[in-house]
């Protein structure tokens, strides 16, 4: 299957597509609104119905209603009479945690809660919008979003690198595609991982099931290679802290591959990990576990270090964070849940 953010072309003087998505062979008829709900994040059934009530949902190049029943190998598309908005890209003063800045590149903590880069749903308020509001001219990368050389999720908080020349963009971006830039993530996972280390391998791809979900692939038969290596840091009962480090950097990698080793991360929702997966069945415990997810309201990951070498000078440069209050504070509740249950 395929679903693409389109660049956006004029084709009839009017209309931009905005989503377009190839129907899987496995594909059973479902009507178009119902499937396109699977594929547009924050979208809800009425605005694609509206949209097909105006003529913009497209399906193998013919306008259709609502009610069309999607069939195997059915080129759907959305389209409408403004860009997509992540190419309408507009400055906002949001105030940014730079730990590094120079002529070529600067380091940023981001904040849980803030989107990297516009899409659907999330037009203002991105990390993109307060970097080209800092800086004049940040380069495109492949995917036209200025500065990017890699990403991280909505509610994960932590350290990225942007670039703010052409030639930096292309060596950092190297750097990440030959595997040489080193990022480590700090995870609070359910349940008690018995190895002390280890390496997730799995090519990861979209769910064909949930396409806001992304999916293992032990056999490699979809999706793209993933590399994930973890250590156990402390064992804190029913949740365990681990640190990963990346060799690749699919969407949700750690996220996925946790999951596929049967160790969700705490409090993250698309997951699973919102739910109490282990533990007892006392009153009193989950009372414990609804108040912790209450200090800490996303999943358990922050992208604590970041290394790489400099595009100009060839140093190789090293950067550390703190975990951030929410995080520590949830995994201060479990240390001293762990203790008193064992004492």
């Amino acid at each position: 299957m395929e679903d693409n953010m389109e660049r956006p072309e004029n084709e009839d003087g009017e209309l931009f597509e905005h989503h377009r998505v190839v129907a899987s062979k496995g594909q059973v008829p479902l009507r178009v609104d119902k499937f396109l709900m699977n594929f547009i994040e924050n979208a809800t059934r009425n605005k694609i119905q509206q949209s097909a009530k105006d003529g913009h949902v497209w399906v193998n190049d013919q306008i259709v209603k609502s009610n069309y029943k999607v069939k195997a190998g059915d080129e759907v598309k959305v389209l409408f009479e403004h860009p997509p908005h992540e190419f309408l890209l507009v400055p906002e003063d949001i105030p940014l945690d730079i730990v590094y800045e120079d002529d070529v590149l600067l380091v940023v903590n981001k904040p849980a809660g803030m989107v990297v880069h516009p899409g659907h749903g999330n037009y203002t308020g991105t990390l993109i919008n307060a970097l080209i509001h800092h800086t004049d001219n940040l380069p495109s990368n492949s995917n036209e979003r200025p500065g990017l050389v890699h990403r991280i999720d909505k509610d994960t908080s932590g350290l990225l690198v942007v670039a703010k020349t052409e030639a930096a963009m292309t060596h950092l971006a190297k750097q990440f595609f030959d595997k040489t830039s080193e990022r480590e993530y700090i995870a609070l996972v359910w349940g008690n991982i018995e190895e002390d280390e280890g390496t997730i391998e799995g090519h990861v791809g979209r769910n064909p099931k949930n396409r806001l979900q992304m999916h293992v692939f032990p056999e490699g038969e979809e999706g793209k290679e993933a590399v994930t290596h973890f250590k156990v840091l402390e064992r804190l009962g029913y949740v365990t802290l681990v640190s990963c480090k990346l060799e690749t950097g699919r969407t949700h990698q750690i996220r996925v591959h946790m999951k596929y080793i049967g160790h969700t991360l705490f409090n993250d929702e698309r997951y699973g990990g919102e739910k109490i997966l282990k533990g007892t069945t006392f009153t009193k415990y989950k009372q414990f576990v609804e108040n912790t997810f209450k200090l800490l309201p996303r999943q358990a990951l922050h992208a604590k270090t970041l290394g790489f070498v400099h595009p100009v000078t060839g140093k190789h440069m090293s950067f550390d964070s703190e975990i951030p209050d929410d995080m520590a504070s949830a995994i201060e509740k479990w240390r001293s849940y762990s203790k008193n249950s064992t004492a």
